[in-house]
């Protein structure tokens, strides 16, 4: 699909509805679609999303900031017309091949009446191209804007239903306002909350980014890491077992194990062999991940580190370790510790992990897992942003369904 999307700025200029606009440029546009950023001012921030901009959509313009002290004062000045017409002849070529609009606050707020203005005469003059208001804020019930809005046209036209445009707000308050304020049915009104750059904000490098799309293990909840060489003394049958019994428990739960083969043993390769025939036979295919599959000489530090931000908790099934750096690492990024009993397990970590035997039945470790994880409000927490507030959960529960609609 071709799709524009408008706001008054772009990045860099910093803001919360720039950061979400260009963020949602870039997923749109990392799922194969052909992006066009509109604004006033800005520049290029990723190679998939082409930017245009036009000046007079910039709300902190000379003429539009002239036009706007007459109109916070309920005067609709000479100039307006013609800055709106200026406005309407610039998005013209700009509508010309695109399938959606996305209008970002600019047909809620009164920063520059002039464009929305022209935006909805485009609106209703070109009925095959689909409009979407997307709003974040609301001028009209914000109790410190009340003074510069007034009644009649332009301000009306942020508290009318645009004919033929879809309403989306990023919040159930904000769905209850609109509806009140424009007296339209709340269910006609789409909630689709912003989202997290996952990658990004956790700052994952090199592949881990990739792999963790690739082996759609945003679908999984919760994520263990075992941050491993492929060894026997890191007694991996037991953690594919626990991942298997932990299935009656948390249906999308995975295993994610970072080390290729130990490279001083070459019997290490058919342990890895033997692993993954186990992982076939209980059927974890799709649940269990070795990243030597794909990463056959291991990852560097920083994308290893990587793996520990975007896991739910950590689990060590060792017959033997000397030391346990993982255990720190764990410490630090906040994971829940499972790891069997050993006496250099223990020394770092105490009292704040759960222990097992390495011989212990992966049924009764998974209970015991299943237990303290149920009970954890961090992970809940955890788990219901990473599933529901990643730009491509969004993408694809609801973002993606409502262009299939609207177009």
């Amino acid at each position: 699909m071709r799709i524009a999307l408008i706001h008054y700025t772009a990045p860099p200029v910093v803001g919360g509805v720039e950061k979400v606009m260009a963020e949602q440029a870039v997923l749109l546009a990392s799922n194969g679609h052909q992006v066009t950023v509109l604004a006033g001012l800005g520049e290029p921030f990723h190679p998939g999303v082409r930017l245009r901009l036009i000046p007079l959509l910039d709300s902190r313009h000379p003429r539009i900031l002239e036009c706007k002290q007459d109109l916070d004062r309920g005067i609709v000045p000479p100039a307006f017309s013609a800055i709106e017409e200026e406005i309407y002849r610039s998005l013209l070529p700009e509508f010309k091949d695109q399938d959606a609009v996305i209008l970002h606050n600019v047909a809620s707020l009164h920063k520059n009446l002039p464009l929305t203005s022209a935006l909805h005469r485009c609106c209703l003059e070109r009925t095959s191209l689909r409009f979407i208001l997307w709003h974040h804020d609301l001028a009209w019930v914000s109790p410190g804007y009340r003074s510069e809005l007034h009644p009649g046209l332009p301000w009306d036209l942020l508290r009318q239903p645009w004919l033929g445009a879809r309403q989306v707000v990023v919040s159930e308050l904000r769905r209850q306002e609109l509806a009140s304020l424009v007296g339209i049915e709340p269910s006609s009104i789409q909630v689709i909350p912003s989202g997290l750059d996952l990658p990004a904000f956790l700052r994952l490098e090199g592949r881990t980014p990739g792999l963790y799309t690739d082996l759609r293990l945003p679908k999984s909840t919760p994520i263990f890491l075992a941050p491993v060489r492929v060894t026997r003394r890191k007694n991996l049958e037991q953690a594919l077992g626990i991942i298997a019994a932990l299935r009656q428990h948390f249906p999308d739960a995975s295993l994610v194990v970072t080390g290729p083969p130990g490279a001083h043993n070459p019997n290490n390769n058919s342990y890895l062999a033997e692993l993954q025939h186990l992982r076939s036979s209980l059927d974890l295919e799709s649940s269990v991940h070795f990243l030597a599959e794909h990463a056959p000489r291991g990852l560097s530090d920083a994308e290893v580190a990587g793996w520990f931000r975007l896991a739910d908790a950590l689990l060590l099934c060792s017959r033997e370790e000397g030391f346990g750096i993982p255990i720190l690492e764990a410490a630090l990024t906040r994971l829940p510790i499972f790891c069997t009993e050993l006496p250099s397990l223990r020394a770092l970590a105490g009292e704040d992990a759960s222990y097992f035997s390495p011989d212990d039945d992966p049924v009764m470790v998974a209970g015991k897992i299943a237990s303290r994880l149920g009970t954890d409000l961090l992970y809940r927490r955890r788990a219901e942003v990473l599933s529901r507030y990643s730009w491509q959960a969004i993408y694809d529960r609801q973002l993606l369904p409502l262009l299939m609609e609207v177009i």
